[in-house]
């Protein structure tokens, strides 16, 4: 299921600077003290000796307390999408320039330092010679999970850190779909999922950092003990804010945050003054941060810095001779070769099988299991997170099915277990389900869609229960909404895992999305 807010989303997609969602997307800058930051872009299939051309630019904006109501932007959930490849760069390069270290805006971001380079390298070839180098105040999604966990910041992360789909899940309970991170943003125009999918990436930063932002507030962070500076003393200056008598150390410390944030903020607009100019006209018209939000940046802020071994590609430091491209390239054709279906299958009649078509999909299209599963064909999944080939093959020769996969290595054990692997090509589950479909000349009807279990792949009991039963059967494993006790519906339990289905309004969307994917109306 794809991940849906309780909130409505606002998506605006800005293509110009003289277009208004340009100017509403300025005027949300000014008025927000928090941004979400991600990129998308076309994927790399093979190492290139360029960094790949950015093609959209996510900004998900949380207004301030100053944000007026009742505007139309009194949204809380404002998503700007910036198609990169209809603006010309070098007319928003100041203005994201000034946002990325504005000290009035915390930036977040899921491992943006990458998605940073490639902005910087896009934004250069473009005729902006200096690109980005930095994002300042920044704090990142992984440090956030790990301060929730009560994991200490400097201490050094595990090598597989949680994915931001994982992250969502537990601290949000929403399941973020990634399928499609890998399409081709290049392509114009972007379809209306691929505009959803990039705004919710963006935005789900800001929920996070909201659960965060409780969390911190509940346990009555250290910084609330530090003695505020009044009112008065905003207009003071570095010097002022030095030399005001203080009553200890730890207002001494906070002096010492507030003069660094105006060093930092004059030396960034001095550096970018051109010669013989003293002043230029700021883009951002912000205002300072709420209180909440900078203990939060003084106590957990973080900043991305981009060094000059950031800005070209790494080369491969193997040693070794260096492989033709033309032996790569046949390889891998021969390789496509292999994945194509051919042979009758395992549950062929032929070969002593039932006549049932049985898979067993790879965590590379877990997705599609799910799908397969939705139009009642029987779709296994592995045994283990994370198995080994050979545990793959044992499954799929013991239970007789194919084996369904993206990954082309897992195709040089094809001499182990004779037509029984298959390589998906396409990327998006539908397109998978309709490739699978029409490699096996699968056989869908109408009866038979949700007729499976799609958590456990599990058959349904023969005769429907009655609410009062679901009830019973439900007790101390799954809760059933009391909106449905006076519906008189029927339920569908599984007879692997339990699980209690029933035919609501999720149902009968589910029924129709594949009798429109499968064209079973046609």
């Amino acid at each position: 299921m794809d991940c849906t807010y309780r909130k409505p989303l606002k998506i605006h997609l800005v293509t110009s600077t003289e277009s208004p969602e340009f100017t509403h997307l300025a005027r949300a800058l000014s008025q927000s003290s928090l941004v979400g930051l991600d990129a998308e872009w076309k994927p790399q299939r093979s190492h290139q000796s360029n960094f790949p051309r950015v093609s959209l630019l996510q900004l998900a904006c949380q207004p301030g307390p100053r944000f007026n109501p009742e505007s139309d932007e009194s949204n809380a959930s404002v998503v700007f999408l910036l198609d990169l490849s209809s603006i010309p760069l070098p007319s928003i390069w100041e203005l994201l320039k000034e946002l990325f270290v504005s000290p009035d805006i915390l930036k977040l971001g899921f491992k943006f330092k990458q998605d940073l380079i490639y902005l910087s390298s896009t934004f250069c070839s473009q005729g902006c010679d200096i690109g980005f180098d930095r994002v300042e105040p920044y704090l990142d999604i992984t440090s956030i999970y790990n301060h929730l966990h009560h994991k200490q910041l400097g201490r050094k992360l595990p090598k597989e850190t949680k994915s931001l789909a994982n992250i969502c899940k537990e601290l949000l309970d929403i399941s973020l779909s990634k399928e499609l991170q890998c399409s081709d943003w290049s392509n114009r125009p972007l379809t209306e999922e691929q505009k959803n999918y990039a705004a919710i990436d963006a935005h789900c930063l800001i929920e996070i950092f909201n659960i965060f932002q409780v969390k911190v507030a509940q346990k009555g962070n250290s910084c609330s003990s530090i003695s505020e500076l009044d009112s008065s003393n905003l207009d003071l200056g570095l010097k002022g804010i030095l030399e005001k008598p203080d009553i200890g150390n730890k207002t001494v410390r906070f002096k010492l945050c507030e003069a660094l944030d105006i060093i930092r903020a004059t030396s960034y607009y001095s550096q970018c003054l051109p010669e013989g100019v003293v002043s230029r006209v700021s883009y951002l018209n912000t205002m300072p941060m709420d209180e909440s939000l900078v203990k939060i940046v003084r106590k957990y802020g973080e900043k991305i810095l981009l060094r000059e071994c950031d800005k070209a590609p790494k080369t491969s430091k193997k040693k070794g001779r260096k492989r033709s491209s033309v032996i790569v390239d046949s390889r891998e054709k021969r390789l496509d070769d292999i994945g194509d279906w051919q042979g009758p299958p395992p549950w062929d009649l032929s070969l002593g099988g039932d006549g049932y078509p049985k898979f067993l999909c790879d965590v590379m299209v877990e997705g599609l299991a799910k799908h397969l599963r939705c139009v009642g064909i029987d779709a296994a999944t592995p045994r283990s997170k994370k198995p080994e080939p050979r545990e793959l093959i044992d499954q799929t020769s013991k239970e007789k099915r194919v084996l369904l996969t993206r990954d082309a290595k897992l195709l040089r054990h094809q001499y182990l277990i004779k037509n029984q692997i298959y390589r998906v090509k396409s990327l998006l589950k539908n397109q998978q389900l309709l490739e699978v479909i029409e490699a096996f000349q699968l056989k869908i009807s109408e009866d038979q869609l949700m007729s499976r279990c799609t958590k456990c792949n599990g058959r349904f009991i023969q005769k429907p229960l009655s609410t009062e039963e679901a009830v019973e059967a439900a007790k101390g494993f799954q809760r059933i909404p009391d909106c449905l006790f006076d519906k008189n519906l029927q339920f569908w339990q599984c007879m692997d895992c339990n699980q209690l289905y029933w035919e609501g309004t999720q149902y009968h969307n589910a029924v129709q999305k594949f009798i429109d994917v499968c064209k079973l109306n046609e």
